[in-house]
């Protein structure tokens, strides 16, 4: 079985209401087998023009457990309030 990693970038625009889906989400994550690896913390650009806002790395025992995460009902209404005050970016990739 090979981690999954959902990565995130994420520029919030509201964050007073941002405040809800930061306090409430991690133990939707944490049901799922999730935990983070990077949750914001400062960026150096060593190559190239990207220049992420908020990054967020999060760690799944497995793509089915990431996509099960993503996809719960229970994650829904916070993913449309992220969706809502913030603009970003959402991969998922396998790991090695």
């Amino acid at each position: 079985m090979r981690p999954a990693y959902l990565i995130a970038d994420i520029n919030p625009h509201n964050l007073e209401r941002y405040q809800d889906y930061i306090n409430n989400v991690p133990d939707l994550i944490k049901r799922h087998g999730g935990r983070y690896q990077v949750r914001g913390g400062n960026v150096d650009i060593l190559e190239g023009s990207y220049s992420p806002s908020r990054l967020i790395v999060l760690e799944f025992p497995d793509r089915a457990a990431a996509l099960a995460f993503y996809n719960d009902p229970d994650y829904q209404p916070y993913k449309r309030l992220r969706q809502s005050v913030s603009d970003g970016s959402l991969v998922l990739v396998d790991g090695c």
